[in-house]
């Protein structure tokens, strides 16, 4: 019954195997170091991702168009969640991976940029706070 409960309230359609999130994990590296790349980029400028204007509060300063690397950064943050991985913090390259577990619990597997691997995994309510690990899976 608690399986069952489990599955009616999944909060996404898209879970990976581990092996799955595993075999993707280098592609998955060289986006992330490429997002925050273009982040540092943008924030050396003064334009902030999360408003999208420049911190003086001025907007794409009359051009009338995004910055070149805000384009970037966006098709990479769209590549990455259309394969259906969950990005937690842009600055760092914190990302999950939909799970469930053998129980049916929809957890995460959480992967750090810099991390020798997919070593991690949390509860969805827990989140980086409660990671522990993937032995415990």
């Amino acid at each position: 019954m608690l399986k069952l409960l489990y599955y009616i309230l999944m909060l996404h359609t898209k879970h990976f195997t581990f092996n799955e999130a595993v075999a993707i994990l280098p592609e998955v590296k060289t986006i992330l170091k490429e997002i925050i790349q273009l982040k540092k980029n943008l924030d050396k400028t003064g334009y902030n991702i999360y408003s999208h204007n420049y911190f003086s509060g001025i907007g794409t300063n009359g051009s009338g168009k995004y910055p070149d690397d805000l384009i970037s950064l966006i098709e990479y943050v769209k590549k990455i969640t259309d394969m259906g991985i969950q990005i937690k913090n842009i600055d760092t390259g914190l990302i999950d991976f939909p799970y469930i577990r053998s129980n049916g619990e929809e957890v995460y597997l959480c992967y750090y940029l810099g991390e020798d691997g997919l070593n991690f995994w949390h509860s969805i309510s827990e989140g980086f706070s409660g990671r522990r690990d993937i032995n415990e899976l």
